[in-house]
């Protein structure tokens, strides 16, 4: 989501806004790249990179992660698509999710976003964005000390084959969730908090097959 996360090689994306029909193989789909990815990006290029980029990426900046909270909380109930698109707008209205500056947002601040058509007006979700930040900003450790203390050890071991393997709750979004809330956090219930973990790559599951699964992450293009 930020400059700082880890960059990875990834194939050539052709076109800008759809690719042309994928090939299905079970849950994997094959580009016309001729590159394998997990069948829920579909022919969307921006699912497309956010897929061969992000997802799946371990990150380790607080501010980014951060950011990866507000955005799942917002997602509950919508497409990641969705998010994605209007991404530079709540990077906008929410000042880069600098958490120091979002914590200082008032009831105004509420007022005026929940006219900004190009986010999610939803004023529980905005307002758990500044609560949010106010409990990031409250933290004796930082952000990524504490999330990534709930990664499961064998965040790395393994590649599902297929997406009946990838469950949506854990035992450590579970427990991660329960301590986010413990926290004055809000909108982290722990399917929300799964997600987290795969987009951040506290797991990664890229399924067994995709170009980005463990151990066969490298050049394709």
């Amino acid at each position: 989501m930020s400059d700082t996360e880890q960059a990875v090689a990834r194939p050539a994306t052709v076109g800008t806004t759809s690719a042309t029909t994928p090939q299905r193989r079970g849950d994997l789909l094959v580009g016309d790249d001729g590159v394998a990815r997990c069948a829920w990006v579909g022919a969307d290029l921006e699912y497309q990179r956010y897929h061969d980029e992000e997802w799946g990426t371990p990150l380790r900046d607080d501010r980014a992660l951060f950011e990866k909270i507000c955005l799942e909380g917002f997602q509950a109930g919508l497409s990641w698509r969705t998010i994605l698109l209007r991404r530079p707008a709540f990077r906008e209205a929410f000042h880069g999710f600098d958490v120091r500056r979002v914590a200082a947002m008032t009831e105004d601040d509420v007022e005026r976003l929940l006219q900004n058509a190009a986010i999610i007006r939803h004023r529980g979700k905005i307002e758990a964005t500044i609560a949010n930040a106010r409990a990031t900003a409250a933290l004796e450790q930082p952000l990524s000390e504490l999330i990534w203390s709930f990664a499961p050890a064998d965040w790395r071991d393994r590649a599902p084959e297929s997406m009946s393997d990838v469950p949506a709750v854990t035992p450590e979004s579970t427990a991660l969730s329960r301590r986010l809330r413990a926290l004055g956090f809000r909108f982290v219930g722990p399917t929300t908090m799964y997600a987290l973990m795969q987009s951040a790559g506290l797991v990664d599951d890229h399924l067994a097959g995709c170009w980005r699964a463990a151990g066969q992450t490298g050049s394709h293009t």
